[in-house]
């Protein structure tokens, strides 16, 4: 895939972000960090303080039973995409980006999809299902550039 100079690379899952804008040109991508964040990454027992509650009259034992319980991992990533995507829209509304391309797991990418601005979605170049969070950034450039003959 040929990057634009100045365009912008997502590179997100639910824990960790990385915004960078392409210095180098279409061919020769040259991916330098404009911004990065992250939060911790701790498991759903880890955020739990509390028990699941019993729902009164419900079948069970004592007359109750254990009421859904809700998974704070999840919704750390989900409130973390949604992070993400604000960053994204306000960066589009201020013109700072032609050209957007996001990578991210598959689950990331649908949290960002409900959040995106219009503005945003015309902007996109291409969304790439992968987790690249972890790589370096060589990396990143390489899988962006044999992007499209894999998939094109």
């Amino acid at each position: 895939m040929r990057i634009p100079h100045d365009s912008y690379v997502l590179v997100a899952d639910g824990a960790k972000m990385l915004f960078f804008r392409n210095e180098g040109d279409a061919d020769n991508p040259n991916l330098t960090v404009i911004a990065a964040e992250q939060q911790a990454d701790r498991y759903d027992r880890d955020i739990k303080t509390d028990q699941a509650g019993q729902k009164p009259g419900s079948p069970g034992s004592n007359g109750g039973s254990t009421a859904g319980e809700a998974d704070f991992h999840l919704q750390a990533e989900q409130r973390f995409a949604v992070e993400a995507a604000d960053r994204i829209n306000r960066a589009a509304l201020a013109n700072e980006f032609e050209t957007l391309i996001i990578v991210a797991p598959p689950k990331t990418l649908g949290e960002l999809r409900k959040h995106y601005h219009k503005r945003v979605e015309e902007k996109i170049e291409a969304e790439i299902a992968k987790d690249l969070t972890g790589h370096p950034v060589d990396r990143i450039e390489a899988v962006l550039q044999n992007y499209q003959e894999a998939n094109g």
